[in-house]
């Protein structure tokens, strides 16, 4: 049966309304967005991570910035379904809403050739990347189906689309979350949600970044993986103006989307 524009949900609210969770929120990409959120305007964001010590300096961090913004931290590791429930509860609690999920937990592997990867490292890697958007995008569902609205964003990788020595095991976890997401999207659309991945390639400016640079196989590839990125290579703060467009009303049309910053290192 169709809809009618009345029975629609409005999932329009502004971000100076909006209550943010942010999992893997303490650096990086996590950080950066938490950054840009809450200067244009949201003023409840609660930041999630596993090290209170990394916590407590990026509520600082922030606040450096937006000082009178209310920015909280919660210590979870949200690739476990419990970790991943609590912190979804206390934002709700601390808040009274979540109105928007950044899920920035990454991949912490390095890429290494499939058949020099030890078979019994196979399954973990899969389960701790897939988990670290899967499980809070799952935990948050219930408070955004009440509210009849939410957007969901995972950030995932380029890897998921693009077939790259070394990311056979990382890309088949990433093509699983930007599955997830249109999986997601589709179920959610009727109560007011939406969910969208983004899939940045390298990306400057992270912890991941310097890791990445530092190892010999890996630093290879993704050197002559920059010099095809013609338009740039993209930093945190670049996806992070992403994660405040997905954030806001402004994308309020936009769900079930796969959205690459890759500066042409790839254009699939």
């Amino acid at each position: 049966m169709a809809h009618t524009m009345a029975d629609k949900p409005n999932s329009r609210i502004k971000l100076a309304q909006s209550v943010v969770l942010l999992t893997g929120g303490t650096s990086g990409i996590g950080l950066a967005s938490a950054k840009a959120l809450a200067r244009s305007g949201v003023n409840k964001l609660m930041l999630v991570g596993r090290s209170i010590e990394r916590g407590q300096s990026a509520v600082k961090s922030v606040k450096t910035d937006v000082a009178d913004a209310d920015i909280r931290f919660f210590s979870a590791d949200v690739t476990t379904p419990s970790g991943a429930t609590e912190a979804a509860e206390a934002c709700n609690a601390a808040f009274g809403s979540i109105d928007v999920l950044v899920g920035t937990v990454g991949n912490a592997h390095m890429p290494k050739i499939l058949h020099k990867l030890p078979i019994e490292d196979i399954s973990p890697m899969l389960s701790t990347i897939t988990s670290g958007a899967i499980l809070p995008a799952r935990a948050v569902l219930p408070f955004m189906m009440a509210q009849k609205r939410g957007s969901i964003m995972c950030v995932a990788s380029d890897a998921a689309k693009l077939a790259t020595p070394g990311e056979v095991v990382i890309g088949a976890a990433m093509a699983g979350i930007v599955m997830f997401c249109r999986g997601l999207a589709n179920e959610a659309k009727r109560s007011g949600i939406r969910v969208n991945a983004i899939t940045p390639s390298i990306v400057q400016g992270t912890p991941l970044y310097d890791r990445v640079m530092e190892d010999e196989f890996s630093a290879k590839m993704f050197q002559k993986a920059e010099q095809l990125a013609d338009l740039g290579v993209a930093t945190a703060d670049d996806l992070a103006d992403l994660v405040v467009f997905l954030a806001s009303p402004e994308s309020s049309l936009i769900t079930g989307q796969t959205i690459s910053i890759t500066g042409g290192i790839s254009t699939i």
